[in-house]
């Protein structure tokens, strides 16, 4: 195939993903969108196959270069742990990742860090798919859950790590709350989050506001924090030794949205694997993959990263109350 004919077919299937889009809105309802739409995505194995096991941006390096797909993906995972300091913990800390997708990166913990894992989503067909997908010997375990309501006691994990479920989130505070509350004393708190600009420093424009209004309706998600509005809402949980650590990624994990959309073009057998209706459902979201990095690649949305460390106190306080009843 020659240059002309090849820019002529890119031009045609973009085209084409424009029309689809225009043809198909959607508009954000509520957290069942979310689950009815990974349930969706995970029965017919197209994220998968186009995605692999982590249903998340690539990490491209510092500064970014090229790297292949779904190894720029598994090396997230690990350049997360060694940020949140996960790398010094000992074989058997226990974690719990919240919307582990198809389990992925809990997989990753376990096997190359010795962590006890559990993960736990919204999707049914995501636990499925990660159950079958996870080996005996690797000791992660997964199951349906809210993160806004997790059916954990206080005090529970070592770890609590999340990747880029934050924006599905209808409270944010009461995600950071749930998280920080079934972390133990002591414990530390990791986080990778699609974010907004902070919109108190700098309001968005004319063209910013209808951008991030599609942004939010393709994908299912309410809002996006920033990066400041929620390690504010971290903090305000009471539970925080010390302060937030925080950390912009954007640039390390931007040329994530136009190597996913590539990934349609140097995989062709996927249009033969999936047929016409999966051409067509991987085409709608061309449009949306391109949004995103118009606004990641402008400002308007930042990649932030959130490490927390549970404090001590309020294992004593506990203790100091227990003290305290039995006295009386």
């Amino acid at each position: 195939m020659n240059l002309s004919v090849f820019i002529i077919a890119i031009a045609t299937l973009l085209i084409l993903s424009v029309i689809i889009y225009l043809l198909t809105p959607r508009n954000y309802e509520s957290a069942e969108t979310v689950a009815n739409s990974y349930d969706e995505w995970t029965e017919d194995g197209i994220l998968e196959f186009y995605w692999g096991e982590h249903i998340h941006l690539g990490h491209y390096g510092s500064p970014p270069h090229n790297k292949e797909f779904l190894q720029a993906k598994e090396d997230f995972v690990h350049e997360m742990v060694k940020w949140g300091e996960l790398d010094k913990l000992p074989q058997g800390t226990t974690v719990l990742d919240v919307g582990c997708g198809i389990g992925g990166s809990s997989r990753i913990l376990a096997k190359d860090y010795g962590f006890a894992v559990t993960g736990v989503t919204i999707s049914p067909q995501q636990v499925k798919r990660a159950q079958e997908l996870t080996p005996e010997e690797v000791t992660a375990d997964f199951k349906v859950d809210d993160a806004l309501a997790l059916s954990f006691p206080d005090n529970s994990f070592d770890v609590v790590w999340s990747i880029e479920a934050g924006p599905h989130m209808e409270d944010k505070a009461k995600y950071a709350q749930e998280m920080m509350r079934v972390l133990k004393p002591g414990g530390i708190l990791v986080v990778a989050d699609w974010n907004q600009r902070d919109d108190r420093q700098k309001p968005l424009n004319f063209w910013e506001k209808p951008l991030m209004r599609q942004l939010l309706d393709q994908w299912s998600h309410p809002a996006f924090s920033s990066i400041e509005g929620f390690s504010e809402q971290i903090e305000a949980t009471g539970l925080v030794e010390g302060e937030v650590i925080t950390a912009d990624w954007t640039k390390e994990t931007l040329p994530s949205w136009l190597d996913s959309i590539w990934q349609g073009v140097i995989r062709p057998q996927g249009m033969i694997k999936f047929g016409a209706s999966g051409i067509i459902k991987s085409l709608r979201e061309v449009p949306t993959l391109l949004l995103m990095r118009i606004g990641f690649g402008t400002g308007l949305c930042r990649f932030g990263m959130f490490r927390a460390v549970k404090s001590d106190s309020v294992n004593q306080l506990a203790e100091q109350s227990t003290a305290n009843s039995l006295v009386r």
